[in-house]
């Protein structure tokens, strides 16, 4: 059976890693996704929600992202939540809804992505070996014997190991994707 305090370390790298993972998944490839602006901060009835909390997010097409408010009054709102959010988007407003193409994507700027996830990938590796070192001096001041504190400690490193090479497998994926768009461009041409 395991130890708690191993139970409480995998737990806690495992948000680690799934917050990691979140934060890739608003890097866009060239691909629209909901992701890319879900978390947007905009401004409705006197504070700031989330884009997620106050309108329907689809992608009708690969290139495409539509926004439809559940309130019609929020549409100027949400586009000047998009354009403050810095994202490279121009949202445009279209009745009901809004759409928000995707621009070409420059080989400088998916580069710059590629670099906004490795940095990305670089602090979710931090905040693992952090919550391992803080998992490992729980576990010595719990005055185990020495036997069951160093089998946890090997515990708690395989699990850091593991979170570790999630978090490498899935950038080297988004690395991919980014790149792989750039690559079918060039062959297209």
């Amino acid at each position: 059976m395991s130890h708690p305090l191993l139970i409480d370390a995998q737990a806690r790298m495992k948000k680690a890693v799934d917050h990691t993972l979140h934060e890739f998944s608003a890097i866009h490839t060239g691909k629209a996704t909901p992701q890319m602006v879900e978390s947007v901060m905009v401004e409705a009835y006197g504070s700031m929600v989330p884009l997620k909390q106050c309108a329907a997010i689809s992608t009708p097409d690969a290139r495409l992202i539509q926004i439809q408010p559940w309130d019609v009054s929020l549409i100027k709102a949400i586009n000047k939540g998009i354009i403050d959010a810095n994202l490279g988007f121009n949202p445009i407003p279209d009745g009901k809804l809004i759409r928000v193409p995707l621009p070409e994507m420059s080989r400088e700027r998916r580069q710059e992505f590629v670099k906004n996830a490795h940095r990305l990938a670089e602090e979710g590796r931090v905040h693992v070996r952090n919550l391992r070192r803080d998992s490992i001096e729980h576990a010595k001041k719990a005055k185990l014997p020495e036997d069951e504190l160093k089998r946890i400690e090997k515990d708690i490193q395989a699990a850091t190991d593991k979170s570790i090479a999630d978090i490498n497998t899935h950038l080297a994926s988004k690395e991919k994707d980014l790149l792989l768009e750039r690559m079918h461009k060039i062959e297209g041409q």
